[in-house]
């Protein structure tokens, strides 16, 4: 497949490469999304000169970006949200991967891209997605795309989500719990939760953390839906690194005060692993992508956004 675009020299191909991962590591100039459009530029247009290696590289370094994440859950805070936290989470993460698997299967989606998008859908975006793709065996092709879909949705999120609440004239607590719920990405129901109001802020915030702790077991389930044959089930090594993570962080001072360090490294791993994801996916892939993904991302965002707004609005 020709490139849209002759390919510069061997020399700056690698220079190009070098200055893009040290952007992501040593400046605050990239986000998750400009990370994997970076890394598409890269691969698309410009050429990916250490491809033999990046593939390897970016599936380890996503599994220990995600466990550091595990880092910056605080049990206490979980805990917080009680109950009510727990069953809001749990009925909109069921109902949202049981749509997911019916749109799936209307538009003739690859299964792995469906679970993906609706695993990103139903938890926390980014982070979910990175968890879940190894545990399904995703390609890069698969997780770009995905990724993709949950960042447009997430960017529109953050614009409508507090006009909205305005005019529908939720309280505080009503819109902390409907931007934990249907915004995907921490840094997005953070961003919304901000504009609305502090006390929407500690709610959102506090119920993200509780609907990030699905991921454990949303990853279980994962590696049994797509194990292969008849080979054991085993529990990904990285879910359980990140569950520890989580305790170490809560109830061990010591490892406390050193883990927003953690969290920020952790964040730039899953950064520059966006970025590699990004430079390995070829012009033939691409064109190989239908609409169809994007459509059924976008109509289940709508249905647990208006389903959940619609619940909480009524309760209230």
């Amino acid at each position: 497949m020709r490139q849209l675009f002759p390919l510069p020299s061997p020399l700056l191909q690698k220079t190009i490469f070098i200055a893009f991962v040290a952007l992501i590591l040593f400046t605050p100039l990239l986000n998750s999304a400009l990370a994997l459009g970076a890394g598409l530029v890269v691969g698309l247009l410009l050429g990916n000169p250490f491809k033999a290696h990046t593939g390897k590289i970016s599936k380890y370094l996503l599994q220990v970006a995600v466990v550091g994440l595990g880092f910056g859950i605080d049990l206490y805070q979980v805990a917080e949200t009680g109950l009510m936290g727990i069953a809001y989470t749990l009925v909109s993460l069921a109902a949202t991967m049981l749509l997911g698997l019916l749109l799936g299967r209307l538009f003739y989606t690859p299964p792995r891209l469906t679970h993906l998008v609706s695993s990103g859908t139903a938890i926390c975006g980014g982070s979910a997605i990175a968890a879940v793709a190894p545990a399904i065996k995703a390609n890069d092709q698969e997780i770009s795309v995905a990724l993709g879909i949950v960042f447009v949705l997430n960017a529109v999120a953050l614009f409508v989500f507090p006009p909205i609440g305005n005019l529908l004239g939720l309280s505080q607590e009503q819109f902390g719990i409907w931007a934990a719920i249907a915004i995907h990405d921490t840094s997005s129901v953070v961003g919304a939760a901000t504009r609305y109001g502090d006390e929407a802020l500690r709610i959102a915030t506090t119920l993200k953390l509780t609907r990030a702790l699905w991921i454990v077991p949303l990853v279980l389930v994962s590696s049994l839906m797509f194990k292969d044959g008849n080979k054991k089930l085993s529990i990904p090594t990285f879910i359980l690194l990140f569950v520890l993570a989580s305790v170490l962080s809560t109830f061990i001072p010591a490892v406390a005060t050193v883990s927003p360090t953690i969290v920020m490294l952790a964040k730039k791993g899953l950064l520059l692993s966006l970025f590699l994801i990004g430079a390995n996916i070829s012009l033939q892939a691409l064109k190989a992508i239908s609409p169809k993904p994007f459509w059924q991302g976008v109509i289940l965002w709508l249905f647990i956004s208006v389903a959940s707004l619609a619940v909480i609005y009524g309760l209230g």
